[in-house]
């Protein structure tokens, strides 16, 4: 799967193969440009939101930790 922003990504198309190829795109760390990883991040981001099942085994590579704004 090649590389694509957000808006051209469908996220209920993702199967677990889709997201085991973004995390290994992630792990390698060898993108052209620092925005292609930040796309791939992104997308594992939201997928972390809306299908959890999936980015579940993944979540390391997001490095989100809980803090409070107030």
């Amino acid at each position: 799967m090649a590389t694509l922003t957000m808006s051209q990504r469908d996220l209920s198309a993702f199967t677990k193969q889709d997201v085991a190829e973004l995390a290994g795109r992630l792990e390698q760390d060898e993108y052209e440009n620092a925005f292609a990883g930040l796309d791939d991040w992104h997308v594992l981001r939201a997928l972390a939101f809306q299908r959890p099942e999936l980015a579940e085994p993944y979540l390391y590579l997001l490095d989100l930790e809980a803090y409070d704004e107030a």
